[in-house]
């Protein structure tokens, strides 16, 4: 997500030296009072407001209420409508059209069904309905890993 939005994302908690420091710490010294990074807090603490130390995780989330409602409005219509969505048999058709419906009049937000299915029938075109010639390099793959 950050790189489709232009974003500089990094993770500098996953160097692999300061991850390697941080498994080795006493737990006592990772966690305090059901909360992690206690030692990153601690040292953290000279530098940084306390406001700014209580915050809670905040996620990064995708504007997908806005996207169902533009340039995901079309592709969502057709891959809901179709004859192989109907026909797999795993989501009921008549229930996603209904979300989709109720989404784009702005009755509710369903974004976040619409993305899952959306996912899960793409998922199952680009996996389940490949050609077995078209699957087997994956297949491959996964046997070297294994």
């Amino acid at each position: 997500m950050a790189m489709a939005n232009s974003l500089e994302g990094r993770s500098p908690l996953l160097d692999h030296r300061l991850v390697e420091f941080a498994v080795n710490l006493p737990p006592s010294m990772r966690v305090r009072e059901g909360r992690g990074k206690h030692l990153l807090r601690k040292v953290a603490a000279r530098w940084l407001p306390p406001d700014v130390l209580a915050k809670p995780k905040q996620g990064f989330g995708m504007p997908l209420a806005q996207w169902f409602r533009g340039p995901l409005r079309e592709l969502a219509a057709d891959v809901l409508s179709s004859r192989v969505f109907r026909e797999r048999g795993l989501i009921d058709p008549a229930a996603a059209r209904a979300c989709l419906e109720q989404h784009l009049a702005g009755a509710a937000d369903m974004s976040e069904v619409l993305w899952l299915t959306l996912s899960l029938e793409l998922w199952c075109r680009g996996y389940l309905d490949r050609a077995p010639s078209a699957a087997a390099p994956l297949s491959r793959a996964a046997a070297s890993v294994a």
